[in-house]
């Protein structure tokens, strides 16, 4: 009985440990893969997370932009907003990515509007062959989290390995709350965001 419970705790290390080494390579083939960061963003708060990723991991640095952009007014794009949303609209883009196909790790970060994905991203992750590579979403919202959002980026990327996203709240706009990414909220968000980082292990 003893040598059965013996032989039984050894497989049971033999799979944890070869888990583990699984785990561990594909975290360190990560650091030597092409990195690119597109990111939508109306308050500027969601671009100084995406400066904060490029200052720790590198890459290539996009910031999405309409070929007719949204409305100044608040509730002018919230109504806007909403229209596509419901009738599945994808607002034309003017960025351009060239040679997608070079990058391995995609961060894409976006702002919560009605507590979904903006429809540019969709319009984004709809557009381009992401295929294969590897997704990471990041976020800003008015303190009522992400919605569906991380979920739709699955959704809209089927063949692409989702990591786990970040998120942290922002200004809220309907509040007249806009960039509040400066000071101690800025040096707090880069404490986070490094910390975020490190767990996926993407910090340098």
């Amino acid at each position: 009985m003893q040598k059965y419970i013996i032989f039984i705790i050894s497989i049971l290390c033999f799979f944890s440990c070869l888990k583990a080494q699984e785990t561990t390579s594909e975290k360190e083939s990560l650091k030597d893969k092409k990195v690119l960061i597109v990111y939508l963003s109306r308050t500027k708060n969601t671009k100084t997370i995406a400066e904060i990723i490029k200052k720790n991991v590198g890459g290539d640095f996009v910031e999405l932009e309409l070929q007719t952009p949204y409305p100044e007014n608040y509730k002018a794009i919230v109504d806007q907003v909403s229209k596509e949303n419901e009738s599945g609209f994808l607002p034309p883009l003017k960025t351009k990515v060239e040679n997608i196909e070079k990058y391995d790790v995609v961060f894409i970060g976006f702002p919560t509007w009605g507590m979904k994905l903006p429809p540019p991203m969709k319009s984004f992750l709809k557009q381009y062959d992401l295929k294969d590579k590897i997704i990471i979403p990041f976020n800003t919202n008015a303190g009522y989290g992400i919605g569906s959002s991380f979920d739709t980026v699955k959704e809209l990327s089927p063949e692409s390995k989702v990591l786990e996203g970040f998120t942290m709240k922002g200004g809220v706009e309907r509040d007249g709350i806009l960039f509040v990414m400066e000071g101690k909220k800025k040096i707090e968000t880069e404490k986070k965001v490094r910390e975020w980082l490190t767990k996926i292990d993407l910090n340098k």
